[in-house]
């Protein structure tokens, strides 16, 4: 049974004061500033071009929020934010909260989107800021290495396969494929912007050979194929359910017989309150998307079933699900 939350909590979640201090010292870039340094509040005042003062109040902040540590004047960056924070660090995640501070007008239009039911944006940021969207792709390939080469061993292929990741981005699950399926061979179908970020991160993992980039809409330009497995990961949730539908009949004809489609995404539960996260990302992607929407497994399994799949199955709760072509068309 879960408890009841206490007044205490319910004031630590109306509380985005943290989440705003970091994100504007992500924006001004205090973390890089120090980084190796010890500063002096005037010193780091003048390399950033900023109101000393002010900057004082929001360091202060960060040392309490255990972002940075504070010895006499001296500022310096704590340990987790040198690894995370740092632009020059391999492990740089400052772009993706650059991605949430510039959906930050998008969420204090909430009230509104309620009110009326009507949205307040006609496009992603991706699409607004594409230097922005590559980065972000950066970030997300780093932390989807280490989700790829499971799903890649889950499914479990045999001999020579041909392996469409549709909407793959910068080719994260198809460089897993690839790895874990010597005789597997991929095409990472996105928008061509894209395909500039995908086509380093393939030659970074020497794949060149076994990965094709084919650039594209995939609701409406050609997809390729014949195929034996399709990849779709966390595309469909930027788009509705009826375009998503057609998009998974578009998938299920360029598949060779006996073929197969499987779906990640971010599902949520019959009932729409759960899992947690997803209850919220489904907020965010109210707020900042035109059409998009968080859907529920029995979804995915309707779009396949209605495309002509069968044997349509759910691999992983609330994330994974896949749909075979009948071999018999």
């Amino acid at each position: 049974m879960s408890r009841e939350l206490s007044l205490a909590e319910i004031f630590q979640l109306g509380y985005y004061w943290e989440t705003k201090i970091l994100l504007t010292a992500v924006r001004l870039d205090v973390f890089s500033a120090l980084d190796g340094k010890r500063k002096t509040l005037p010193d780091l005042a003048g390399r950033l071009g900023v109101h000393g003062e002010t900057l004082g109040l929001l360091l202060n902040a960060l040392v309490a929020m255990r972002l940075l540590k504070k010895e006499g004047e001296f500022y310096e960056n704590a340990a987790v934010a040198a690894t995370h924070l740092v632009r020059s660090s391999a492990q740089y995640v400052g772009h993706l909260l650059l991605l949430h501070d510039a959906e930050w007008d998008n969420w204090g239009k909430l009230e509104q989107t309620i009110r009326t039911g009507k949205r307040s944006v006609d496009r992603h940021v991706f699409e607004t800021d594409p230097d922005l969207g590559g980065n972000v792709l950066a970030v997300l390939h780093r932390i989807g290495q280490q989700s790829g080469p499971d799903l890649a061993k889950r499914l479990q292929l045999r001999g020579p396969v041909r392996f469409l990741d549709l909407g793959g981005g910068a080719g994260t699950n198809a460089i897993a494929f690839c790895q874990a399926y010597p005789e597997l061979s991929a095409t990472v179908f996105d928008l061509p912007a894209t395909l500039r970020l995908t086509e380093r991160t393939v030659k970074d993992a020497g794949l060149e050979s076994r990965i094709a980039l084919l650039p594209g809409d995939f609701n409406k330009d050609g997809l390729g194929g014949p195929y034996d497995v399709a990849l779709m990961s966390d595309i469909l949730h930027y788009q509705e359910f009826s375009t998503n539908a057609s998009l998974v009949k578009r998938v299920w004809a360029q598949l060779a017989p006996g073929g197969r489609l499987v779906i990640k995404d971010r599902f949520l539960n019959e009932a729409g309150t759960g899992p947690a996260w997803t209850t919220a990302f489904a907020v965010h992607i109210l707020v900042n998307t035109e059409r998009g929407g968080c859907y529920k497994t029995a979804d995915a399994i309707q779009w396949m079933a209605d495309a002509g799949f069968v044997n349509v199955t759910e691999l992983e709760p609330s994330a994974v699900v896949q749909g075979i072509k009948s071999r018999e068309v």
